[in-house]
């Protein structure tokens, strides 16, 4: 601003002239039980949504059937419990799948720990995100969840969809046990009363709602371009301090910009343990291969035994600087290390011939001691995408 500009008029923006929020219901014949699909479509197609700012209303209730001497155990609601409900999430543009977002728990709970910040982290509260759980003294809950916090698509492409027909596809887990953390003899179960998505829509000012059309007279291809997240899992590790894991070949043009890895032992289905927690296995050293290319440059030598963690701890740090462009970061040191330790390798900057080439993408690591018995590998791939879509004849194609 311009401190000498004292005859400046006020601007004032009225491109947009009304901002609802609309609930859609999935299908009348939909049962809200375990493994169960759920379709939430929005048919409508002559309509300005802005899907960045919708979200999932789920309200249901925690119900105790404890067993002889467990009358007294409580269980609660795990952190981002709403997630651990659903085994995978599609998120559907004209029929055609644009994003997905498989293992929805594991998935999103690793993306929120390397990318919230603390105040961010306080707002996603009523969206079921607190590492402490949720005790319910009546055992009814209820959650909005922003589909920014679940899909790419919907936390990078941060405009308007013209005209097109939305679907949410959620595929329910197959037990509660992920969702919940208490003993055993409690045997908890949750009853989903209601799922719900909120979609805004968007009116616009007639010389807006005249150059919109403009634009789509024209029968020109929209272009959707974001990040989506791909996770790769390997169940069962040996029992060897050694592993190189073949996650993928990418024939496509899907160059892998960052990739999180993280371990965790015994917690999968364990109702008594904590299934948004990490372990570190006492883990040593990990090396990402693109191709030729491997990242980091240099061998990590991390020793937990030894407290010889900094250089993880810096990665993390790093990322929010170079996927945000912010440099505060969620989660200290200290919490750093309980609730993971997460691998964050950037792979962003890649040469040509990764690039265009078919890319193979290969994790090897190394840890001081074997690995324990029932230990699973995940990797998150964060990956550039690119959807076309025409408002006119509805046809959506997937670049990327």
């Amino acid at each position: 601003m311009d401190i000498l500009d004292i005859v400046d008029k006020p601007v004032f923006d009225e491109r947009i002239v009304k901002y609802e929020m609309h609930t859609y219901n999935p299908y009348t014949n939909t049962t809200l039980g375990h493994s169960d699909e759920i379709r939430i479509p929005i048919q409508q197609q002559d309509l300005y949504t802005l899907p960045c700012e919708s979200f999932l209303y789920v309200e249901g209730k925690l119900v105790m059937n404890p067993t002889g001497e467990n009358r007294d155990v409580v269980c609660i609601m795990g952190n981002n419990c709403v997630a651990f409900m659903f085994e995978e999430m599609r998120y559907e543009l004209d029929g055609v799948e644009i994003d997905r977002n498989s293992n929805a728990g594991i998935t999103t709970t690793i993306k929120n720990y390397i990318s919230l910040t603390t105040e961010k982290s306080k707002m996603l509260k009523y969206a079921s995100w607190n590492p402490n759980g949720y005790s319910l003294i009546d055992g009814n809950f209820n959650f909005c969840v922003p589909l920014n916090a679940l899909f790419g698509f919907c936390e990078d492409y941060k405009r308007i969809v013209i005209n097109a027909r939305h679907e949410l596809v959620l595929i329910q887990s197959r037990n509660d046990n992920n969702c919940l953390v208490g003993r055993v003899g409690a045997n908890p179960t949750i009853e989903l009363l209601k799922i719900q998505w909120q979609m805004p829509h968007v009116s616009l000012s007639e010389v807006n709602k005249l150059s919109l059309l403009r634009t789509l007279k024209s029968g020109r291809y929209l272009s959707v371009c974001f990040r989506s997240w791909d996770l790769y899992e390997f169940p069962l590790l040996q029992n060897t301090t050694k592993h190189s894991w073949a996650i993928k070949a990418a024939t496509q043009l899907e160059k892998p910009r960052y990739v999180i890895f993280a371990l965790q032992t015994g917690r999968k289905n364990v109702l008594s343990e904590n299934a948004a927690q990490f372990d570190d296995c006492k883990l040593t050293n990990v090396r990402l291969h693109l191709n030729s290319d491997f990242y980091p440059y240099d061998d990590m030598n991390l020793d937990f035994d030894r407290n010889r963690y900094a250089i993880l701890y810096n990665m993390y740090a790093r990322f929010r600087k170079a996927y945000y462009g912010q440099d505060d970061t969620y989660l200290d040191i200290d919490d750093f290390l309980i609730t993971g330790p997460f691998v964050v390798i950037d792979c962003s900057r890649q040469n040509d011939s990764v690039k265009n080439a078919t890319v193979d993408v290969r994790i090897e690591f190394d840890c001081k001691e074997n690995i324990p018995a029932n230990t699973t590998a995940y990797c998150l791939v964060i990956h550039d995408r690119m959807v076309e879509y025409n408002p006119l004849n509805n046809i959506v194609r997937r670049l990327v």
